[in-house]
């Protein structure tokens, strides 16, 4: 047994599991030599539906406890957050393989698909985060992945002079953001929600906790919809709409299918008798809509008065793929609002219409909480161009997410009005906390933030600051409920800490984000301090105009009971690397987000316990990251040039050359001749890499692949994995 610490890599989902059957045999043979194990702990969604039906270990409950462990050590890939649909996919696919497992009951009826939709309601969504997240995030970039980026900017479209291209927002009509009431909690007790009397849920408030309260009108909802189209056919600009409806798994979604029917309204309209007959669900988009009437006698002339109003121009609608003829209402997950909104700045403030072309946008983000800072980042482009990429400064962020910390309105304490009516927030003690006046239809949500979390953010953005010696901005807007709340406990806090010299200000989101911005465009760095939603949002933003991606990130969570969690890269784009993989072998998956955590474990454990051999191997990692980048090495978007296998061939041959030429005695005569053999061996192991490209692989299934298939298909070169294997 080593006498160090483990490391948990997990086992997920697409893009990055692919490239983990090629890149962790050489991590476990290089960390191995110094004593670290690596284990794997599948949490992916086909492996969280085989635990939630009993056919597997609970990885995601165990790992639950891993973060709880002063010790603990987790490398988290990114995951699906999963939609209806892509559960449904999933099921289908481990159903054909021969798992016995139920369908998903879309509308349960009886007792039993009720107890079915219960097991599988935990898979949907953000369900991994919540559980892992057990400390702050600090996310940033590396110095060596900035002075790549500038060294070699990616390409940044310009935006026209005098650009159309906007943000429409409800601006607090009706909006999360106007409705908002918030308290803090002044000691532990049971509060319940409650509609007209009628328990929605009762939870376990802690004192000095922070309890938000808010709904969305969907009358108003409605409206503004409308009047968004009204004015992009007016303005001719393409229209589009961005939500968050994997990881804001009940809110978004409902917002999403309002949007559909607002839409084509007419068509919705038109059928209204047959949809209802056939269980369509706006909600899940037109790709289930298609399904659902597939076969049915009118199924031509259903589509056909989809595509006329396609067709119309009134207004033109963006596209999620244009040759497959596929909307912005294809299905709620095709368009997520922090992956797309960076694409419509690098763009030039476009998206893409039917026949291919890119052309300038109206951005709906119907919520003014967030809406205010993707508004300010295109009217900052429209006022002074585009961004230079060799030249603008870096945005660092300090996110509030520990304990389920502003959970995206917290999945278990959001519902869908069943009657118009009173919710009332009611404590044990009797006391009303709030109070609101809602429609049939409308979304209540209820968030939270608890003191431990805050306390713990607070200190984490003044360690930041003291370290970065940079301006440090807590995004919070004294006339939003919950931020206003947010404000007295960083004031509260900071006394806490010396912050003489440092400076530290409080934000509201437009205006943090037009100071933000006035210094990246002067290239110099900012340090972003915010909750939770704001975090996934800036954190994506930035880096993707930055650094081309946000998987080039940093992202470490010092967990709150001692140990670390280092999250990699952005799975956003993992199911077009997929579905390329698939046609013709080439993986463009970029494990750089990988590489940096692995190297951040490393040092992690090297806090903890002095060993030389650990120290040379991280130092060493932190040499082949250096040498990745400098060398440009990443993998090719194009078929028969190097890939994802490829980049992890050098990574090696770059490792092993620095422990090769290391102070430690030992690891350097254990690496010299791996790395001499991975050196004389270069061409005949890209060949090896290069001759599987162009040709269709099968790894046995998308969601839940046979590990045997996989690993073939990502470890065709016989030279490398020989030499892997007998380190």
């Amino acid at each position: 047994m080593s006498k160090l610490p483990k490391i948990i890599w997990s086992k997920i989902d697409e893009a990055p599991a692919l490239a983990t059957y090629s890149l962790l045999p050489i991590v476990n043979a290089f960390t191995g030599a110094a004593g670290v194990t690596v284990e794997t702990s599948d949490i992916s969604l086909a492996g969280r539906v085989l635990a939630a039906m009993g056919l597997a270990e609970d990885n995601l409950a165990e790992l639950g406890n891993v973060v709880q462990q002063p010790d603990g050590n987790i490398i988290k890939l990114p995951n699906i957050s999963a939609s209806i649909g892509q559960l449904k996919e999933c099921i289908s696919e481990l159903q054909e393989q021969g798992y016995d497992i139920p369908d998903f009951p879309e509308n349960p009826e009886t007792e039993e698909e009720k107890a079915v939709r219960a097991k599988y309601n935990p898979c949907l969504g953000s369900a991994v985060n919540p559980v892992l997240r057990e400390g702050n995030s600090d996310r940033r970039a590396a110095k060596a992945v900035k002075r790549f980026a500038q060294n070699h900017p990616h390409r940044l479209k310009a935006f026209e002079e005098n650009s159309k291209a906007y943000v429409a927002h409800m601006n607090g009509d009706g909006d999360f953001y106007a409705n908002e009431k918030s308290v803090t909690m002044d000691k532990a007790q049971k509060v319940t929600i409650a509609l007209n009397g009628k328990e929605l849920k009762t939870i376990d408030a802690l004192e000095g906790e922070v309890l938000d309260g808010t709904f969305m009108s969907i009358k108003k909802l409605r409206a503004f919809i409308q009047k968004t189209i009204d004015e992009a056919k007016a303005n001719n600009v393409l229209w589009s709409i961005h939500l968050k409806a994997t990881m804001m798994k009940v809110s978004d979604p409902i917002m999403f299918g309002h949007a559909f029917e607002v839409f084509f309204q007419e068509v919705f309209t038109k059928y209204a008798d047959l949809f209802a007959e056939l269980g369509v669900n706006a909600r899940l988009g037109m790709s289930d809509l298609e399904k659902k009437i597939a076969g049915h006698e009118k199924e031509a002339e259903i589509k056909a008065a989809f595509q006329a109003v396609v067709d119309s121009d009134s207004p033109k609608i963006a596209m999620v793929d244009s040759d497959k003829g596929q909307t912005n209402f294809n299905a709620s997950n095709d368009v997520i609002i922090d992956a797309s909104m960076p694409v419509v700045i690098r763009e030039g403030g476009k998206q893409w219409d039917r026949n291919g072309n890119a052309v300038e946008c109206v951005a709906v983000i119907p919520d003014a909480s967030y809406g205010l800072f993707y508004e300010e980042m295109v009217n900052d482009c429209v006022k002074h161009g585009q961004y230079d990429v060799a030249t603008m400064g870096s945005v660092a962020n300090v996110g509030l997410m520990a304990q389920k910390a502003e959970e995206y309105g917290s999945h278990p304490t959001t519902f869908e009005m069943a009657e118009d009516g009173k919710v009332t927030v009611t404590a044990e003690d009797g006391t009303e906390l709030m109070s609101f006046n809602v429609e049939k239809g409308d979304i209540w949500r209820m968030s939270r933030a608890k003191d431990i979390p805050i306390k713990d953010w607070v200190r984490l953005a003044v360690e930041r600051a003291s370290i970065e010696k940079v301006p440090t901005i807590f995004w919070l807007d004294s006339k939003r409920a919950h931020d206003s709340e947010m404000i007295k406990k960083v004031n509260k806090y900071l006394a806490d800490h010396d912050t003489d010299g440092l400076d530290i200000q409080i934000m509201d989101v437009a205006a943090a984000t037009r100071f933000t911005n006035a210094r990246v465009r002067e290239g110099k760095n900012t340090i972003s301090v915010t909750g939770n939603v704001l975090r996934d949002y800036l954190t994506d933003m930035y880096p993707i105009l930055e650094l081309g991606t946000s998987a080039k990130m940093l992202s470490i969570v010092p967990l709150l009971a001692g140990g670390g969690l280092y999250e990699t890269g952005a799975g956003g784009s993992a199911p077009k690397h997929v579905d390329q993989f698939l046609k013709e072998g080439h993986l463009r998956w970029d494990s750089l987000g990988e590489f940096l955590a692995l190297a951040e474990s490393l040092r992690f454990i090297g806090q903890k316990h002095s060993d030389e051999k650990l120290q040379a191997l991280t130092e060493a990692l932190d040499e082949a990251n250096d040498g990745y980048l400098d060398n440009n090495k990443a993998p090719s978007r194009k078929c028969c040039e190097p890939d994802n296998k490829a980049s992890h061939f050098y990574v090696a041959q770059y490792w092993a050359e620095a422990l090769a030429n290391g102070k430690n005695t030992a690891l350097a005569e254990r690496f010299a001749p791996v790395a001499k053999a991975l050196q004389e061996n270069e061409d005949k192991i890209i060949e090896e890499l290069l001759a599987v490209e162009g040709k269709a692989q099968d790894i046995g299934g998308y969601y839940h692949p046979d590990d045997a298939k996989a690993e073939a298909a990502m470890r065709p070169s016989a030279t490398l994995n020989a030499i892997i294997d007998a380190i």
